[in-house]
């Protein structure tokens, strides 16, 4: 038995520390650890209600605005407030280009060099990386000779300098790098290409909300106001641009983006059967399905995110979706340096608790899983179950309900690399997930719900605010109130409760707590360790060079800041300096 340790595993977000044991070439056991702890629940108590999403943004530095979408929401929820129309469309803009834009960054910045041997590209023919672009269907304008010389150029005085900048820290003499240098040079022209898309199409959420990162967001609406007669407001000029990003969005999806990971995961096709997790499955709908409280009863305008009902799948069974119920939500601190009042090892959101109990080693520590407690991140369980959470959840929910658009694009995949829908639990298989979500969020921004906005204005719909709820003496003296939205990376929901006008209990359930949770009280593991340990195969043949793992944990897009929600080591709080 050998013991190896990643940390960090991120390259973004928070500190993720993954310990394993190993026989021979094979992991036969695993923890997820989250060092850092935040205090983002406990700093908004005793705050205005309608501030609190401004606090709680920060929760996550590139999933920014769903955290404040849920906050209001889960507000407005409580406090009985309605939204306008028009504000919900922009809500729904706004969260489709961060998703689309969190996808994007994803494949190619944070998880592609797991697959793409960048260093190789330096060796790569022009010539045939344009060839193998068409050969994998992709028509990306980016896909010329001149775009790959100069690529290929660039990587090559990067690698002849000895010091490789962005790609500094790759693993790039490993034997399972499997790409033909002219494929990997396309993927590094993809990945440069990739930063400029995303820092252009962000530009949506900054017409909205005035800024990006952490855009302006209001309890009863949204802060933006649209005239189109004036120049201060979201106007045509406003209006005409977003057209052009939005297509511009959609074009990089469908002739990029999904090409690519196909090819990628064609090639490492073995993975689709590597790494599979709790064949377990929730979703409330579409990436983009918000909901002010239950999902089977909340109110809704028509949205093309809601075209598929709230779900659960449970081991694997694609046949069978069972009804979903926000009650049976909890959080297990079994592993977790956390205390509940009572004692006892599991809560529901809606009486949740933040107390820190930490009770491991003094730094530096050497090995954390030989203790129960081991992480700062909470083990979220539905009726006793771990569930993935996420683009696959939602793909093979929307799947499994017969989903047009999602079973074509699919069936097509499915039969294009000869596997079955059992074999999207993998590592492979969420990475695909991803990218099939990506293109259905694209075209349904681009053919729906931007079209629906315009077609407001144009028939006068400009309201944007109901004030009818903003004032606290219009609120009940005690209420509560949650919101359940689907996000980039999983499920996300927001629990607050509000006395005499002031917040009395906040509590977040984010999508990489549902995954990288660890062990509950009976000793199940969390999503996280069991893709890695479940049946004692996934391997890992280079302790050094822990490659295999890294792909693994990096297809569900970990992103630790949100799931351990900054420490003041004077145990204030409120005091606390956000920046």
């Amino acid at each position: 038995m050998a013991r190896v340790t990643i940390d960090p595993l991120t390259r973004i977000e928070g500190h993720l520390r993954i310990e394993m044991e190993t026989t021979g070439n094979a992991i036969t056991k695993a923890w997820s650890e989250a060092t850092q702890f935040r205090g983002l629940e406990t700093i908004v108590l005793g705050r205005d209600p309608r501030d609190v999403w401004a606090f709680v943004q920060r929760i996550c530095g590139v999933c920014t605005t769903v955290h404040a979408i849920a906050s209001i929401t889960a507000v407005e929820n409580a406090i009985g407030a309605t939204v306008p129309h028009q504000a919900l469309l922009i809500r729904d803009m706004i969260m489709a280009a961060q998703e689309i834009q969190d996808h994007v960054i994803h494949f190619y910045h944070l998880h592609a060099l797991d697959w793409v041997n960048a260093a190789s590209a330096a060796s790569a023919d022009p010539a045939k990386a344009v060839a193998f672009a068409d050969a994998i269907g992709s028509t990306w304008k980016g896909n010329n000779l001149g775009r790959m010389t100069a690529v290929r150029d660039t990587v090559k005085n990067v690698v002849d300098s000895g010091q490789l900048s962005i790609f500094t820290g790759g693993y790039w003499d490993h034997p399972d790098y499997r790409l033909p240098p002219e494929a990997n040079l396309m993927a590094v022209a993809h990945y440069l290409d990739a930063l400029e898309f995303q820092r252009s199409m962000i530009r949506i959420n900054t017409v909205f909300g005035g800024k990006n990162p952490h855009p302006n967001f209001l309890v009863g609406g949204m802060a933006c106001s649209i005239d189109p007669s004036h120049s201060e407001t979201v106007n045509q000029v406003q209006t005409d641009l977003i057209q052009e990003w939005v297509q511009e969005i959609y074009d990089f999806v469908r002739t990029c983006y999904v090409p690519d990971a196909m090819a990628i995961v064609g090639v490492y096709k073995d993975y689709f059967d590597i790494g599979a997790s709790s064949p377990n499955y929730l979703a409330v709908g579409r990436a983009g399905a918000c909901f002010a409280g239950d999902p089977n009863q909340a109110p809704r305008y028509p949205s093309p995110m809601m075209d598929i009902k709230p779900g659960v799948i449970l081991n694997d069974d694609f046949s069978k979706v069972l009804d979903f119920d926000a009650s049976k939500i909890t959080e297990s601190i079994a592993s977790s340096w956390f205390k509940y009042a009572d004692g006892g090892k599991s809560l529901t959101p809606d009486k949740g608790e933040t107390t820190v109990d930490y009770t491991g080693p003094s730094l530096p520590y050497t090995w954390l899983g030989d203790s129960d407690k081991y992480s700062w991140c909470k083990a979220p369980r539905y009726d006793g179950h771990p569930m993935q959470v996420g683009p696959l959840s939602r793909v093979m929910l929307a799947y499994a309900q017969g989903h047009p658009r999602t079973k074509e694009i699919v069936d097509n995949a499915l039969a294009s690399l000869q596997i079955t829908p059992k074999q999207m639990n993998s590592t492979a298989g969420r990475t695909l997930a991803r990218a099939v979500e990506c293109l259905t969020s694209a075209e349904t921004l681009w053919k729906d719900t931007f079209p629906t906005f315009i077609a407001g204005i144009k028939a006068g719909d400009i309201n944007v605010f109901d004030p009818a709820r903003w004032e606290p003496s219009s609120w009940p003296t005690s209420c509560q109130g949650y919101c359940i939205v689907e996000v980039a990376r999983g499920n996300l929901s927001h629990w607050v409760g509000i006395e005499k006008g002031k917040i009395s209990h906040y509590q977040a359930v984010v999508p990489t707590t549902w995954l990288a949770g660890g062990r509950d009280e009976t000793g199940m593991q969390g999503p996280y360790e069991e893709s890695l340990a479940g049946n004692g195969l996934h391997p890992l043949v280079d302790p050094a060079q822990p490659l295999e793992p890294l792909r693994t944990i990096h297809s569900f897009d970990p992103c630790m800041s949100c799931s351990v929600h900054v420490l003041d080591p004077d145990g204030d709080a409120s005091e606390v300096s956000l920046s």
